[in-house]
């Protein structure tokens, strides 16, 4: 990001020399090249103000001060310009557009970076990344022979979008560095330029992904923005891999398997259905087996080990069958109690359920228990041809336990409400409406880390997928949703996705397999709590749920059609003819949905026929959590939690208020200290704010005042569209057994692949030292139980 045109043409007031003390003569300052220098404090003062332009809300003159405070002879110009940008950050809170001077002065700070070590233009950067070896030396051929058009690209004036955690985020975590001084050597611009130049087959191609991401319309996930263009492009966001066989040397292969693909930054998903289960004999040392906890918990140091070079954790989910003789330790494995032996707090946990396990704890029948060593076949079985070798294995007497459905059902939501981990993913839903499994043979094992990827795995094949998410914040015109810049979007974003296909650097030959076999990408959104809060729509009203199915129908109507495209051009992906898109069978098809206009889908239907897909799969809805930051987005598909919250950055933390709120509050004239204590006081809730109408309080509920049924049924609204799924996470203040058993049996009749967290409300809260807490109001709890549906206003 660039300042703007406006702070050129600034002239500041002249500032009175009474107004500070005259540190001049005794003073001075040391430069970024280390020259020193006397002090002017009226350059401190104008550097703001430009910073300041067109942003009549903020005071440059209170940062200014506090800056010109920070004083002492022979500080440094960097250390001065730090601490204007943190004072401008500790205001957004007051005002959030000091999070918009806090930014410029982060994009100052920056670009005085990046000059300081010659670099002035974007294909500089890209070859003082090529000769410390960050840059791919394909990346910077593509870029020297267009370094021309590439520079121009870079140096256009960019929209002044940046939010200030946004552009921290991306200041901290994605822009290239020396790898001795650690100083940067990239812009913004020229971060978004290379990871476009990293994708494209032409410099239009670049320029065009480079401006849609400079627009903060589109990002693709953080593992491209990571290492596209680099020497190591591994950009694939999720590797799901299938569970070993139940030998040695098949376990510590996917440990190495493991290591390989989280070295890169790439998120596990692994299931563990076929290792024996405690107790199971081992006929080559007649022994017991000691079942799967041992194995997952040398799986859970591995994980720790590798983490990714620093710049994330090393994450993996295992998966497991709910009908595993040992899912009742596997449920344990993160509680906070018991033996530590025998826990793995750097593993997140799912439970692959079958139907038949819903139907039993539906009607309160018992559930049988097996070691897979003896019914190996199950794993590889799903919906009607499960039901009958599950039942069959019953009647043989192979069971090695039998519990009550129910009991086993309480302690997966009892796993939930402690830990938030042991995740609800549904094996038939995933299967039935997967396009990967109409041939025999082809079966989803498990979803990825973050649940929102289904794809089929097998001993040979590492189901991988490439991530990208529309800002549909960007798609809102003052005449409501835009949905052809939204076609736009999508149709330039699949693209560059299916591209991320051919230019990976695949860390497994298994995953290398699959991905060109399949060629399977995730498209996904963000902002949609963005969109409501700008039509000022409650999260649950039916023109919101409307808009939000209507929204997911285009991306897949766009995504298909653009994978169409390109099988017409390229070639259709090598396993087209295995999948149900090859009979004509599209997602809502398989939900039992007719979507709106019929007729274009049935004109697309033909063309898929004529030419395949690309792309075995399109849409996929993950969690965005440092996307959306980037381009200052709610994340994904979720309401908001609060309409006051923290942000932690390498700096220090810092207090954030809802802008949308902010800006109703003050066309009312009631955006004051008072009203702000008030929100603080309530932990970020305008529920008990009587002085803001009716309809503005139910826009500006949060996700613990918004029912979870209204989250549940939108889901499924969407599901007919998304041929992948969807990261729901769901939010209980206070969880009980009876609200959560109640919750995801709704989830499964309704027919959602998978969720994702429970969320419940922390013990601990914003800090009030700063405010006096009045009487507690008399509020009445909008998050109700499904036990009961429409008991309650919220509901209905």
């Amino acid at each position: 990001m660039t300042t703007s045109t406006v702070e050129r043409t600034v002239t500041p007031p002249p500032v009175s020399p009474s107004r500070f003390p005259d540190p001049q003569a005794i003073m001075k300052v040391r430069k970024r090249n280390g020259a020193l220098e006397d002090v002017n404090v009226n350059k401190i003062v104008r550097a703001v103000q430009r910073c300041a332009g067109g942003l009549p809300t903020v005071d440059p003159m209170r940062v200014a001060v506090k800056t010109i405070g920070g004083l002492y002879d022979g500080a440094t110009t960097a250390e001065l310009d730090r601490l204007s940008i943190q004072t401008a950050a500790g205001l957004i809170a007051e005002e959030p557009e000091y999070s918009r001077l806090a930014a410029r002065l982060l994009s100052t700070y920056i670009d005085k970076e990046v000059t300081n070590q010659d670099v002035h233009s974007f294909s500089q950067s890209i070859a003082a990344g090529y000769r410390h070896g960050l840059v791919a030396e394909g990346a910077f051929a593509f870029v020297s022979a267009n370094a021309r058009k590439l520079n121009a690209a870079a140096g256009e004036q960019q929209p002044d979008l940046f939010e200030y955690f946004g552009l921290r985020t991306v200041y901290d975590r994605y822009l290239l560095r020396h790898p001795e001084t650690r100083h940067v050597i990239e812009t913004p611009a020229f971060f978004f330029l290379r990871v476009a130049c990293g994708l494209a087959d032409s410099a239009a191609d670049a320029i065009e992904l480079f401006r849609l991401m400079a627009a903060h319309r589109y990002l693709p996930s953080t593992p491209t923005l990571f290492n596209s263009g680099t020497a190591r492009p591994q950009m694939s966001s999720c590797y799901l891999l299938d569970s070993p066989t139940d030998d040695l040397e098949a376990i510590y292969d996917r440990y190495t398997d493991v290591a390989k693909l989280s070295k890169f930054a790439g998120g596990i998903g692994l299931a563990y259905h076929r290792i024996r289960s405690r107790g199971s004999l081992i006929r080559g040392t007649n022994g017991h087996s000691n079942g799967i906890v041992p194995w997952l918990k040398t799986l859970d140091s591995s994980v720790a080990a590798v983490n990714q070079g620093g710049k994330r954790k090393g994450a993996c989910c295992v998966y497991l069958e709910s009908w595993h003789a040992d899912v009742e330790e596997f449920l344990e494995l993160r509680d906070n109690t018991g033996d530590a032996a025998r826990r793995t707090y750097n593993l997140n946990l799912a439970n692959w359920v079958p139907d038949l396990f819903m139907r039993r704890v539906e009607s309160g029948e018992e559930w049988s228990l097996f070691d897979p060593k003896v019914v190996p076949h199950l794993t590889d079985l799903f919906s009607e041809a499960f039901d009958v070798a599950y039942v069959e294995a019953e009647k043989r007497g192979l069971a090695a336990k039998r519990v009550p459905a129910r009991d086993l059902y309480a302690r997966m939501m009892k796993t939930l409400a402690e830990t938030g981990n042991g995740w609800m993913t549904f094996k038939d839903a995933c299967n039935r409406t997967c396009n990967q499994t109409a041939a025999d043979g082809t079966v989803v094992h498990s979803s990825n880390l973050c649940t929102e990827i289904v794809e089929v795995t097998s001993a040979g094949e590492t189901a991988v997928c490439n991530l990208g998410s529309v800002n549909l914040a960007r798609h809102v015109t003052a005449d409501g949703f835009d949905f052809d810049a939204l076609a736009e979007t999508v149709r330039t974003a699949v693209r560059f996705l299916d591209r991320v296909i051919d230019v990976n650097f695949y860390p497994t030959s298994a995953a290398a397999t699959s991905n060109a076999r399949w060629r399977p990408v995730g498209l996904g959104v963000m902002g949609l709590q963005d969109v409501f809060f700008k039509l000022k729509l409650p999260f649950d009203a039916p023109a919101a749920r409307d808009l939000s199915r209507r929204i997911q129908e285009e991306i897949y109507y766009h995504a298909l059609a653009t994978s169409c495209d390109l099988a017409e051009a390229r070639g259709a992906h090598p396993s087209f003819a295995e999948t149900r898109a090859a009979i004509g069978t599209l997602q809502f098809d398989m939900w039992g949905v007719t979507p709106t206009e019929p007729a274009r889908w049935d004109a697309l239907r033909a063309r898929i026929r004529a030419h395949g897909l690309r792309n075995s799969l399109l849409v996929a809805i993950a969690p965005t959590a440092t996307i959306a930051s980037i381009v200052g987005a709610y994340e994904c598909i979720e309401p908001q939690v609060s309409n006051l919250f923290k942000r932690e950055t390498l700096s220090g933390e810092f207090l954030q208020v809802n802008r949308y709120l902010v800006n109703d509050l003050k066309s009312l004239g009631l955006w004051n200290d008072a009203v702000r204590a008030k929100i603080k006081l309530a932990d970020g809730s305008v529920q008990g704010l009587d002085e803001l109408p009716g309809h503005l309080r139910a826009v500006y509920r949060t996700a613990w005042e918004v029912p979870m049924r209204a989250l549940i049924d939108m889901a499924a609204d969407r599901g007919p569209y998304i041929d992948q799924s969807q990261s729901l996470n769901l939010f209980l203040e206070s969880p009980t057994i009876g609200k959560m058993s109640s919750m995801y049996m709704h989830a499964w009749k309704r027919g959602l692949k998978t969720t994702y967290y429970l969320r419940s409300r922390p013990a601990t809260s914003i800090a009030k030292t700063t405010v006096t807490k009045a009487a507690p109001a008399d509020t009445t709890a909008v998050t109700c139980s499904l036990e009961n549906p429409g008991s309650c206003e919220a509901c209905q």
